[in-house]
C-alpha cells in the first residue's frame, strides 16, 4: 500500500485530480478507451472540480460508481446526481455515464440489469474510493445481510442490493472483486478521524468488522490512500 499524506485537501485534490488524468490518458493511449469510478460524500468535490478539467479524451472515459442509494436521478441524496453536477461539466462532460439505478422499484430486481451494464466496462482504469467512520466503502456496511457476498472474491458477482442498518436508502453496490478488477485502486480519505479508522483497520484482519480491510489487505490490484489531514 502507498500512503500519500497531504497538509490540506486542496494539495490533495490538486495531486489527485492530475494522478487520475494520467491514468485515464495512459489507457486511451495504449488501449483506446478508459474507464473511472468514483464514490459519493462531501470528500470528492473538489477533486471532481478540478478533474472536470483536465484536458484528455473525455469521449473515450466511462465513468460509473461505486455505489448507489436507491433513489431517483433528481433525488438529492443521489450519488449520480453529484457527480453529473460536479464531475461531468467542463471538459468532462462528453464522458460516457454507468448509472447504477434503473426503474425498478427494488435494488435486488434490479441486480442482474446492474450487472449487465458493467461488464461492457470490462476491467476499470482506477477506482477511487472512500471510507465511512464505521469501516464501510462503496455500500458494504458492517452488520448488512449482503456483507459476505459482497466480500466474497469467489462469488461470481459484480453489483449487489444492500439494506444499511444505520444509514438511509437501499443501495446498489459493486461487490469487492468488481472493485479490485482495476489497474489502480485510492483510496480518498481527509481528517483525522478518517485515519484513526484506518489506523484501526490496518491493525486487525476481520474485514466483517471494518470492510475497509478487504481492500487494504488484498494482493489484487495495486493500491494508494491518500489522504488529507
Amino acid at each position: 500500500m502507498n500512503m500519500v499524506e497531504f497538509e490540506n485537501t486542496s494539495a490533495l485534490d490538486i495531486e489527485l485530480a492530475e494522478k487520475v488524468a494520467a491514468l485515464l490518458a495512459a489507457d486511451i493511449q495504449a488501449r483506446g478507451k478508459a474507464s473511472l469510478v468514483v464514490s459519493g460524500g462531501r470528500t470528492p468535490m473538489g477533486f471532481f472540480h478540478l478533474l472536470s478539467q483536465q484536458l484528455l479524451d473525455w469521449s473515450s472515459v466511462t465513468v460509473t460508481l461505486a455505489d448507489e442509494r436507491w433513489v431517483d436521478a433528481d433525488h438529492q441524496d443521489s450519488n449520480e446526481k453529484l457527480v453529473r453536477e460536479n464531475l461531468l461539466i467542463n471538459e468532462a462532460h462528453q464522458a460516457q455515464f454507468i448509472s447504477l439505478k434503473s426503474a425498478a422499484e427494488n435494488a435486488v430486481d434490479a441486480e442482474s440489469e446492474c450487472e449487465q451494464a458493467l461488464a461492457s466496462a470490462g476491467q476499470f482504469t482506477v477506482v477511487i474510493l472512500g471510507m465511512g467512520d464505521d469501516g464501510h466503502t462503496a455500500s458494504l456496511f458492517p452488520g448488512t445481510e449482503a456483507l459476505a457476498l459482497g466480500l466474497d472474491m469467489n462469488s461470481g458477482r459484480t453489483a449487489i442490493a444492500v439494506t444499511p442498518t444505520a444509514a438511509p436508502h437501499q443501495r446498489m453496490s459493486m461487490t469487492l472483486p468488481r472493485l479490485l478488477n482495476a489497474g489502480q485502486v485510492i483510496i480518498h480519505i481527509s481528517g483525522s478521524s478518517k485515519q484513526d479508522v484506518l489506523l484501526a483497520a490496518q491493525n486487525g484482519d476481520n474485514a466483517a468488522e471494518l470492510p475497509i480491510r478487504a481492500i487494504l489487505g488484498q494482493q489484487v490490484a495495486p493500491l494508494s490512500v491518500y489522504w488529507a489531514k
